[in-house]
């Protein structure tokens, strides 16, 4: 920890400890914590041995970002998300937006989900985080660590389930936001929630553009949502929800070794219908739901080179069905049960330019070329959470998961929450997540080969959380895990292969203060620290984030300073690591009741930092904008 970690916080802390001065100041009364993620159903997160961050819509909105990653980057301790430029993440070589929580994530061991629903491609299997945007989420929930008992494959490292927009009360309520700024970078997004009775829906739409900071860096998305709500009764109750985007992305290329013609266009598409029901000793939910895309991409060539005579085409999905039900058979206990069924896949081709001829890329078991390739995956688990006094809580798990390639995995997952007292408890837990090998590395490209185990890693963590008067919270846990089966690509015999060679282990701390000075400050904060015995990129060894936000009637001021320290952007024997610290902040004015307009900037201290290796993020850029809500 260098000496600039040390006095940011060092100024965190004396901003939280202020408390005497304002004994007298109105009661805001602080509920307890409910989150979904991690237990199916909405439960005080207290009687939970997980680790979950929950970012509420308001800090969601604070800066007025149109994706939520760069708002739960930095709310969530022990989470980092790489970036590239002023808008856009992208997919293929050169694309940012790789997760990892505690040095776990990027490709598929990271999970993201929409309303607990998995989003991944069928194909490569990892997130497509541009399709991640603030105008649906009404709130983000982190969980930190492995979460394969609940939601199979995937969820090694940990999970992100985006909560969507909700309307629980009779009337109509619309949002606008319109903004521009720097490199030509305009966005504007809106969303409509209305309920009448029985009835209810969400709707939005967003579009944005930027030129980017570099020459051939230009990136444009557009899309919608809507979801539609029906109460039966007040027992039983049906959604269905839609949601399409789609993106063309330039990718420049490192700055040593610029790429001309590296373009993406890219579609993603989702739906689902549900059903649930709420009793008072029971609830569940079941769900059918489909995730597809379409990817066509130019790989580009350097300068001075020779334009490719073809493209990379895909298109994949994932359909599937899941459903759990939770009951209450006797006091402070809850059973839940669930089954997960997902069927993906799809196909990979090259198309010339000139004959749109095709070369599929995708083989079968036997190495043949073939125009499609799937797989299945069913899971089925069980849930055991009782309280065995006033003080303790158990929560005992365990999955059986069995995929079409790989065959049967068990999943265990065994915690103690102790409640010391109605404000502080303290957790333990146990856990193991797992990763059952992707299409790609199965039977795709020449690496593949479908000898491969699962990839898992055990999880061990005590976490200490404690409430202060009705104004302050703060938590702090630590973690050691240890991993095992991870698939490399290796020469063998003169020939790339795909095998299970990687090991790892894992340890660090996790800490976490929120602090309501007064009815218009508040300030919070989070550090985490970690250790790797085998570093990976996009894993900082340190991460410090101190936030404040002050607001009267008319005034809102937003600002934030975060701290980043060894971050691998390379391994091995040439590794290379950044240092940096970003301060952005936000002030807005409300002109009417229902208009506000807003004015931010982000790395206000113009550091020059990468966060992927060639790709040197803009300095200062500056945005402004309007805020409409009726």
């Amino acid at each position: 920890m260098n000496i600039r970690t040390l006095l940011l916080l060092g100024a965190g802390i004396s901003c939280l400890s202020l408390q005497a001065e304002n004994e007298s100041l109105k009661d805001t009364t602080r509920m307890n914590e409910v989150v979904v993620t991690g237990t199916r159903n909405a439960t005080d997160a207290r009687y939970l041995p997980l680790t979950v961050t929950s970012i509420s819509n308001e800090k969601l909105n604070e800066h007025y970002r149109s994706s939520v990653l760069p708002t739960v980057m930095e709310q969530t301790p022990g989470l980092f998300s790489t970036s590239k430029g002023m808008l856009g993440y992208g997919v293929s070589t050169g694309s940012a937006g790789e997760l990892k929580v505690r040095g776990v994530g990027g490709g598929a061991q990271l999970l993201v989900l929409i309303d607990g629903q998995p989003q991944y491609a069928g194909l490569m299997g990892h997130p497509i985080p541009d399709a991640y945007q603030t105008m649906m989420a009404e709130k983000v929930e982190v969980l930190r660590g492995p979460a394969s008992l609940l939601y199979g494959s995937n969820a090694m490292g940990g999970v992100l389930n985006i909560v969507t927009r909700q309307m629980n009360q009779d009337g109509c309520k619309t949002d606008i936001r319109l903004q521009g700024g720097s490199y030509g970078t305009v966005q504007a997004d809106g969303v409509n929630r209305f309920r009448m009775g029985k009835f209810s829906s969400v709707v939005g739409a967003q579009y944005q553009r930027t030129s980017g900071h570099r020459d051939n860096s230009q990136f444009e998305q557009f899309g919608g949502f809507a979801r539609l709500g029906y109460d039966f009764s007040e027992h039983w109750k049906a959604y269905a929800d839609a949601n399409v985007t789609h993106f063309n992305a330039s990718n420049p290329g490192p700055a040593n070794a610029p790429l001309l013609d590296n373009d993406a266009r890219i579609t993603r598409g989702l739906a689902s219908i549900s059903l649930s029901n709420s009793y008072q000793y029971t609830s569940g939910t079941l769900r059918a739901f489909c995730d597809w895309g379409h990817h066509n991409i130019d790989d580009g060539y350097n300068v001075g080179g020779t334009p490719r005579t073809a493209l990379y085409l895909h298109d994949d999905y994932i359909a599937g069905i899941t459903w759990y039900q939770s009951a209450h058979f006797f006091k402070g206990n809850t059973v839940t049960i669930g089954l997960d069924w997902q069927h993906f896949g799809g196909s990979a081709w090259n198309e010339d330019k000139v004959t749109a001829a095709k070369t599929y890329l995708v083989k079968d078991a036997e190495g043949n070329l073939v125009e499609s390739q799937h797989c299945d995956e069913v899971g089925t688990y069980i849930d055991f959470r009782q309280d065995i006094c006033k003080w303790l809580t158990l929560d005992a798990g365990l999955r059986v998961d069995w995929h079409s390639v790989i065959g049967t995995e068990l999943v265990p997952q065994g915690g103690l929450s102790f409640h010391l007292n109605r404000d502080a408890d303290i957790k333990a837990l146990v856990s193991k997540g797992f990763r059952n090998p992707i299409i790609r590395e199965m039977y795709m490209f020449p690496p593949a080969t479908t000898d491969l185990l699962p990839e898992s890693m055990m999880n061990y963590e005590i976490a200490y959380t404690q409430r202060i008067g009705k104004r302050a919270h703060i938590g702090a846990n630590i973690f050691y895990i240890k991993g095992k089966n991870l698939i490399n690509t290796i020469r063998e015999n003169g020939r790339p292969r795909n095998v299970n060679t990687g090991e790892f282990e894992n340890w660090g701390i996790e800490l976490s203060a929120d602090y309501a000075i007064s009815d218009n400050w508040s300030v919070n904060g989070n550090y985490s620290f970690l250790r790797m015995d085998k570093p990976v990129t996009g894993a900082p060894e340190g991460k410090l984030y101190i936030g404040a936000n002050y607001h009267n009637r008319r005034w809102t001021v937003a600002a934030g300073l975060q701290n980043i320290s060894g971050l691998y952007i390379s391994t091995g024997a040439d590794a290379q690591k950044e240092n940096f610290t970003l301060l952005n902040a936000t002030v807005s004015y409300k002109v009417l009741p229902w208009m506000s307009v807003f004015a931010k900037g982000d790395n206000l201290l113009a550091e020059r930092y990468q966060t992927y290796a060639g790709f040197y993020m803009p300095k200062a850029t500056f945005m402004g904008g309007v805020n409409l809500s009726f």
